[in-house]
């Protein structure tokens, strides 16, 4: 596949691609003997991966960091698993605020839903 129909594909725009592999985080890349990237199954799932744990909002060091680590082979098995687990844990805080933010907004919105019956009745459109 192309950068452009990856970028297509993972909903991920082409200049984050690039920069991805910059930084060691997804390659290298394997190529077309024209110099163009294509890319493959390989390194689908590994930009899939990398989409998901950012979505989970885990900082690019320590995405890079397990992404080493998961060079390294079997030896790192331990301490990529405790970074999935510390991520988890705070995807966990995330949710549970997230949860009193709609709280939040679910006791404003019928607030106002009082606010403009109230109008409503007094004559206000």
């Amino acid at each position: 596949m192309t950068i452009g129909e990856v970028s297509k594909k993972l909903d991920i725009p082409i200049d984050t691609l690039r920069y991805y592999e910059k930084i060691g985080l997804i390659g290298p890349v394997p190529k077309t003997k024209s110099g163009i990237r294509d890319y493959d199954d390989i390194s689908i799932r590994q930009i899939e991966f990398i989409k998901c744990m950012r979505s989970a909002n885990l900082p690019i060091e320590e995405l890079i960091k397990y992404m080493n680590l998961f060079k390294e082979g079997d030896k790192t098995l331990k301490e990529r698993k405790q970074i999935l687990v510390n991520q988890r844990e705070n995807v966990i805080k995330q949710i549970e605020e997230l949860k009193k933010v709609k709280e939040r907004l679910d006791h404003k919105l019928e607030f106002y839903d009082e606010q403009l019956l109230e109008y409503r009745l007094k004559g206000g459109n």
